[in-house]
């Protein structure tokens, strides 16, 4: 992980399975933690991430993550 995060200016996702998913949410809690300022973002085809993304809304409204999170 930390060659990859070395050398990326920036972290995008693909629709993928659980690895993906454990990576992408190691990469926001970095940021989260300030370890980096690199832009993070979800390409989400055809809707592959809308539940996730519902899950997160869920997260802030129940108060387990921030907004800015």
């Amino acid at each position: 992980m930390n060659t990859i995060f070395n050398h990326a200016d920036t972290f995008i996702a693909l629709p993928g399975g659980l690895g993906t998913l454990e990576e992408i949410f190691h990469i926001f809690s970095w940021a989260q933690l300030h370890i980096h300022y690199k832009p993070i973002g979800l390409l989400n085809v055809n809707g592959f991430d809308d539940n996730l993304l519902s899950f997160l809304d869920h997260a802030v409204e129940q108060k387990f993550l921030t907004s800015s999170a």
